[in-house]
């Protein structure tokens, strides 16, 4: 079985090969200059194609910092802003991050719960960012995590378990050199005072439901949020769909709302304010 990439197949093994080292080279000479990102995104792109990038630096209490991206200016608002803002919080790969996993590779659809694409969050912003597919790069930085959202567009195929392995083969190259990078000197910009120092999405929820909801309800809540159906949160939370569907009837009545986009809404609110 041909171990190129899918876009790859045709060419030469000793051609593919010599792109692989070309990329390394550019990767390595562009340590700690503003060449960096686009320079590792290629040497990532020789291992499996892809069109969009995005790259955060994750931390654990506080908002993602912006470290580079390309997207369309006319999309920054929806894809960048909305996520750097408050989307992340509830996206599946930063729970991932959270639950102590901060290195490897992960397709968006191995993480995210059973109804995701049926979740208001999937609705209201994942949808809106118009990709086909989503690849997720985790390597360790400092207590948190560098993330490369590395995005399939339009009619593009969706990654596939090859495009995983061939990411995973690489994983410790990528998390070294972004690593060197790091510890040259580069560092992103902390903007200070412009978020709380406890952004978590606990938090968010625990001042959401602040003297309303039970702390049952707060935990039902934020599975619902994150795309989980009734089954699935009775698994994560060990309680019987019959009481998941009771706290569920009591969020909505406790909050006087009567769907779960109002829900994200408010949730949403809350978080900006």
């Amino acid at each position: 079985m041909s171990t190129l990439p899918p876009n790859d197949k045709n060419q030469p093994p000793a051609a593919h090969a010599g792109v692989a080292r070309d990329s390394t080279a550019r990767v390595i000479s562009a340590i700690n200059t503003a060449d960096f990102f686009p320079a590792i995104l290629d040497y990532m792109r020789s291992a499996v194609p892809f069109s969009g990038a995005f790259i955060t630096h994750l931390h654990p209490n506080r908002p993602p910092d912006h470290i580079y991206d390309n997207v369309r200016a006319e999309r920054h608002r929806d894809v960048v802003d909305q996520y750097l803002d408050s989307a992340y919080l509830l996206d599946p790969v930063y729970d991932v991050f959270l639950s102590g996993r901060t290195l490897g590779a992960m397709r968006l659809r191995d993480v995210a719960p059973d109804q995701f694409m049926r979740s208001t969050y999937y609705q209201r912003y994942y949808r809106n960012i118009a990709l086909r597919d989503e690849m997720a790069i985790l390597v360790p930085q400092g207590e948190g995590a560098v993330f490369f959202s590395l995005g399939r567009l339009g009619d593009e195929p969706r990654f596939s378990i090859r495009s995983v392995q061939a990411f995973e083969a690489r994983i410790d190259v990528i998390a070294a050199l972004t690593g060197k990078h790091f510890e040259r000197g580069h560092t992103t910009p902390v903007h200070a005072g412009e978020a709380p120092a406890d952004r978590t999405l606990t938090a968010a929820l625990d001042a959401f439901g602040e003297g309303t909801l039970t702390a049952r309800e707060r935990e039902v809540a934020t599975l619902i949020l994150k795309g989980h159906s009734s089954a699935s949160i009775s698994t994560v939370a060990g309680i019987a769909v019959g009481t998941v569907k009771i706290h569920r009837k009591n969020i909505y009545r406790k909050l006087e709302i009567s769907s779960q986009s109002e829900l994200l809404s408010n949730f949403l609110r809350s978080v900006l304010s």
